[in-house]
């Protein structure tokens, strides 16, 4: 076997830790950015910078929102049951909150989303200030952006199955067949950035295959519009299910692993262990946006095994 890519998931992952963990470990970004250029999509830009976090220097994934389509995320106190204007209080220094990649897909019907990927169900059924059109896209309307992209075949058929298992997961979390699930205009923004991102940057590093370990399961709630939910989140832990992910509880509160993050490791995993002796030939970190009680870093490691 040739070079596997290992995705060290010990502080979870999310879209955004996990494209800068790829663009980290040698994935092109020039790529990532003109995949991203074309997409049929308005109202974001995308920053990738270098961040310490931990004490570590690693690289940052930022999807950028203009005001039209700001998801205006909050801090954990938000995340963990206290109001929003509480949580407004405690500031907010990342914007986009760790793993922005959040499809808040909603079944018509159904007025719950899931919020998921860390700023969470407030968009269907608030009122906020600003005015703009709550569009949705169905997963027809994002595969057709996704046909459209400057990505290779690789790469489309990545993202398309990406975005079919979160699909699938809120289908079964609302209880409706898949092509009754949209994902909210905001949302969706950034998870196909996100999530175009990932699949152009694996289809670039080319690995033989993709280790995924256990993933961390985080403790605690996190706030749907009907209420508070518990962690992991419907739909992250019907990926999990469906996908054979294992999980590992860990005493951290928070949302660790989103369902962005559970779909691409459902989607990439080609084993969940490493080989009993390998050679490290890079390395990647990527920068969560959370203060969670873990470094909050996705590490991705492209490996040799070794005889």
């Amino acid at each position: 076997m040739g070079s596997l890519l290992y995705l060290e998931c010990t502080s979870g992952i999310s879209g955004d830790m996990c494209a800068a963990a790829l663009l980290d470990v040698g994935a092109s970004e020039e790529a990532v950015r003109r995949a991203l250029d074309s997409l049929a999509v308005e109202g974001f830009t995308v920053e990738i910078s270098r961040v310490v976090k931990s004490g570590l220097d690693v690289c940052d994934f930022s999807v950028v929102l203009d005001e039209a389509h700001e998801n205006h995320d909050h801090d954990m106190a938000y995340l963990h049951g206290a109001g929003e204007e509480g949580a407004r209080s405690h500031g907010e220094d990342h914007p986009h909150g760790h793993g922005h990649d959040h499809p808040h897909g909603h079944a018509h019907g159904h007025s719950c989303d899931h919020g998921h990927d860390h700023s969470h169900a407030h968009f269907h059924g608030r009122d906020h200030a600003h005015s703009h059109s709550h569009e949705h896209r169905g997963l027809a309307e994002i595969e057709a952006l996704i046909d459209g992209a400057a990505m290779t075949d690789g790469a489309r058929a990545i993202a398309k199955n990406i975005f079919g298992i979160v699909a699938d997961a809120e289908a079964r979390a609302h209880g409706v067949p898949r092509e009754a699930v949209h994902f909210h205009e905001v949302g969706a923004v950034d998870s196909i950035a996100d999530i175009v991102a990932i699949a152009v940057a694996v289809d670039d590093l080319a690995p033989d295959g993709v280790a995924v370990t256990d993933l961390p399961c985080g403790r605690g709630t996190v706030r749907c519009q009907h209420g508070l939910i518990p962690v992991p989140a419907p739909a992250t832990a019907f990926i999990a299910e469906a996908c054979g992910l294992p999980l590992t509880p860990v005493a951290a509160d928070g949302e660790l692993v989103t369902p962005t993050g559970a779909a691409v490791a459902g989607a990439l995993r080609t084993q969940d262990a490493l080989p009993e002796r390998f050679a490290i030939t890079r390395i990647g970190m990527g920068a969560g946006k959370r203060a969670y009680d873990t470094p909050g870093i996705l590490r991705a490691m492209l490996i040799e095994p070794l005889a």
